[in-house]
């Protein structure tokens, strides 16, 4: 089991005097309503000395699996008002208050002439936040919880990497990726707009309220190395005043996908569960499929163990069944996974490209199944 994630960095605003050449940032500021145009007035991360920073209290973290975005690589924060604290839950997304603002930015590494590397997301800086002169900022997506509930606000930086400008109809951003084998790949890296962002967010297909997807205690819990230094990122939030109510004794846990240490079913189910678990689940938008992908779900069934499509149409391949023991070629699920046509194509939103990686995952845990000839 890989127990540092990322190699340590530092996760909070050092505020230096005036003679330093840093001016001290303005606190991070919570709008209770309105739709700020620039990402700068929340003042979560902010620019200095070439460099994307933290604000103060602004906590790093990331996830024992992450979701699949066009290879792109992903800092993650959370911030919570003075004397606020998210609650434990065992099962869902944390109970987090009023005020809370988590921030998502998507970026890559640059790569030979303009390009952008294709390789695997290994975290920020080891000394601290994104050096601009090594990364291409793409966008950062904000949840913010108002006593209304939480909303979604996406922001896309612009090209001279100076501002992240609020863009509720979403936008295509064009690159290159430069792969680890000398090959290039042309990608339009879709940042979706707010009512995609609140499709994929509302993961309880009644209420259609929004709610974070990552921030689980199955997906945190892992050592993590923080400012103060490496320690599991559910206690560390616990003892800086940013959780409460967390158990002693094991806690729920999600496999690292990419561990070769770990079974490769745990792999397989973390992988699923991450990626397509928040709509195939029971209260989820494609709960109607009758296939649910969370990581609470053991009905071999249910998981679509010899299970016949429903309402599938193109998307089927003619394939039969979802899934096929032993037979990923026969198989509806490695079918949608490994198209990039958005009428076929699952996950349906958050990437073009066909993440090669993960598909071979499915296979191979598709292909270790126990052989079964499914019955119509």
């Amino acid at each position: 089991m890989t127990l540092f994630r990322h190699a340590p960095w530092l996760a909070v605003v050092l505020l230096l005097a005036a003679c330093g050449g840093r001016q001290a940032p303005q606190p991070v500021r919570f709008f209770a309503e309105g739709m700020p145009e620039r990402l700068s007035d929340w003042n979560v991360v902010y620019l200095a000395e070439g460099r994307l920073r933290l604000n103060a209290r602004v906590e790093p973290y990331d996830l024992d699996t992450a979701l699949f975005t066009d290879y792109s690589h992903k800092l993650r924060t959370v911030w919570m008002p003075e004397d606020e604290a998210a609650r434990y839950q065992p099962d869902g997304t944390l109970d987090f208050p009023v005020g809370t603002i988590l921030s998502k930015t998507f970026y890559y590494p640059r790569g030979p002439g303009g390009t952008v590397q294709r390789s695997d997301d290994d975290g920020p800086d080891a000394d601290g936040g994104l050096t601009l002169a090594r990364t291409r900022l793409v966008e950062t997506r904000l949840l913010v919880h108002r006593a209304a509930g939480w909303v979604a606000l996406p922001y896309v930086w612009n090209a001279e990497q100076t501002e992240a400008r609020l863009a509720r109809t979403g936008d295509l951003v064009a690159m290159t990726l430069s792969r680890a084998d000398g090959g290039q790949q042309a990608l339009e890296y879709m940042v979706p707009d707010e009512n995609q962002c609140a499709g994929c967010h509302s993961t309880d297909l009644t209420s259609r309220k929004v709610f974070p997807i990552g921030p689980k205690a199955r997906h945190l819990n892992h050592v993590f190395a923080h400012a103060d230094g490496a320690a599991n990122q559910l206690r560390h939030w616990q003892e800086i005043g940013y959780l409460t109510g967390v158990p002693q004794g094991e806690l729920p846990r999600n496999a690292d996908w990419k561990d070769p240490a770990e079974p490769l079913d745990a792999r397989a189910r973390a992988y699923l569960d991450i990626n397509c678990g928040h709509c195939h689940s029971e209260k989820g938008a494609a709960r109607t499929s009758g296939m649910w992908l969370d990581a609470g779900t053991r009905d071999p069934l249910r998981l679509g163990r010899c299970k016949l499509p429903i309402a599938a149409g193109q998307g089927t391949g003619n394939r039969p069944h979802d899934i096929v023991p032993g037979a990923p070629d026969e198989s509806i699920l490695t079918y949608r996974m490994e198209s990039d046509d958005p009428g076929v194509m699952m996950p349906e939103l958050g990437r073009s490209l066909v993440h090669e990686e993960g598909v071979a995952l499915i296979r191979e845990w598709i292909a270790a199944m126990d052989a079964e000839e499914c019955g119509t």
